[in-house]
């Protein structure tokens, strides 16, 4: 039989798409093996946030002709699409495409096999207006679902390459999502994760159908949907009437990922962040009055150029104040073809790296500070494997959940009475099974 080996890097976009991809080539005939064995063919799904990104693409492409020099080696996503030239270089890569074709990738393959010659397929993405439909009806290492709604982003941060490796925000159709929703539900998964570049943004390029009735609609007419979670929202996308839908709603859960990148106003005015923190607070503070079991977590970027150690003493103020329950930190990593890496006063790596730590290390006392709060309280867990004596999932909120339960509760959801703590992680007893 034909096997074929993929290696993801990056979001969670790009998780979905190889999946996708990956569906594909089992319906060509192939059987999926390990990245690390030798494959007939191997996918590389690079990543180009970062300059590190690129150079991790490229080492694993390498790392794919090392392992079998006759394999067809298929380069695809946002690197290959930002820089095309520079993965044709490298000698062995038999199919380069970029943010689109994905839903040929077999087909391409099959012309490499013919032919012997190059395979490179790479479009404009400014010029893009319509989603490309990439269905999936199973994860081969998840318990939740990722749903990809939507493509590209309008944004244009200063530090940020991806909407010229993904281009403008183009949103999958209603009746798309929603089918693909239901086939995901219909094959066993009870929880669905709403991802795309700029998740919310989703039909910005509709005129009747907004993301809030896609939310609507999703928890209203899939049946046997138990959990619906939002990947990531911008704060200017929580409207009054999202507030009220997550608040009434029994499936949308209490978590929401909401960047905020930096605590200073100077400095989102240089990364071109469209909000001031008043704007953020204000609208935070609303939040958590009408849904005060919410569990808010956010991105921060630190060591952006010209960020002085007062502005970063801001931040790390302002953060503190929010009480965000989770922090996912990130230095500023220069990214060719952004105005940022232009920007004068590059911050030194000590530098950043030192104010990484201080706010991984208020990450952790804002986690167990939240996690001690869930203490006596009964919350929803998904279980998704063990983890030595117990099982381990995670709870509506997203704070990760260790139970005494069997193998078999894999993919369930359990309502566990939450008993005690271990740092930023809980431990609970079961009370039952949800919906039985």
């Amino acid at each position: 039989m034909k096997t074929v080996a993929f290696l993801t890097l990056g979001c969670k976009v790009n998780t979905y798409e190889s999946e996708a991809m990956l569906k594909l080539f089992h319906q060509a005939g192939y059987e999926a093996v390990d990245f690390k064995d030798k494959a007939d063919v191997y996918v590389i799904n690079t990543c180009t946030v970062t300059n590190t990104g690129d150079s991790k693409s490229r080492q694993m492409i390498r790392k794919a002709i090392r392992q079998n020099e006759k394999a067809i080696v298929c380069v695809v996503g946002c690197y290959s699409q930002v820089a095309s030239e520079e993965v044709v270089s490298i000698e062995g890569v038999g199919v380069v495409l970029g943010t689109q074709f994905r839903n040929q990738i077999v087909d391409f393959v099959n012309e490499y096999k013919t032919t012997q010659k190059p395979v490179i397929k790479v479009a404009d993405v400014m010029k893009l207006s319509r989603f490309e439909d990439l269905d999936i009806d199973e994860f081969t290492r998840n318990t939740r679902a990722f749903l990809k709604i939507q493509d590209g982003c309008n944004n244009f941060c200063t530090y940020c390459i991806i909407p010229y490796a993904r281009g403008q925000i183009r949103s999958r159709t209603p009746e798309s999502v929603l089918k693909q929703a239901q086939s995901l539900v219909d094959h066993g998964f009870v929880e669905i994760v709403l991802t795309g570049i700029h998740t919310a943004g989703y039909g910005q390029d509709f005129e009747n159908y907004s993301f809030y009735d896609l939310l609507v609609d999703l928890t209203t007419k899939i049946k046997g949907l138990k959990r619906l979670r939002i990947s990531s929202i911008e704060m200017s996308q929580i409207t009054q009437e999202i507030i009220d839908l997550i608040a009434m709603s029994p499936i949308i859960v209490d978590h929401l990922h909401i960047p905020i990148q930096s605590g200073c106003d100077a400095t989102l005015k240089r990364m071109n962040r469209h909000y001031t923190t008043a704007e953020f607070s204000d609208k935070l503070r609303d939040l958590k009055e009408k849904l005060p079991s919410l569990s808010v977590t956010t991105d921060v970027i630190v060591g952006f150029p010209g960020e002085t150690e007062e502005e970063f003493q801001q931040t790390y103020q302002w953060i503190g104040k929010m009480h965000f329950n989770q922090l996912h930190v990130f230095p500023y990593s220069i990214r060719k073809g952004t105005p940022a890496a232009r920007m004068k006063d590059q911050i030194d790596g000590h530098v950043k790296h030192d104010r990484v730590k201080s706010l991984m290390d208020l990450s952790q006392r804002l986690q167990s500070e939240f996690a001690s709060y869930q203490i006596g309280k009964t919350l929803e867990v998904l279980i998704e494997e063990r983890h030595g004596d117990r099982m381990v999932g995670h709870a509506s909120n997203y704070l990760k959940v260790h139970v005494d339960l069997p193998d078999s509760s894999i993919g369930h959801i359990y309502r566990v009475k939450i008993l005690s703590q271990n740092g930023t992680e809980l431990i609970g007893c079961v009370e039952s099974e949800k919906n039985k």
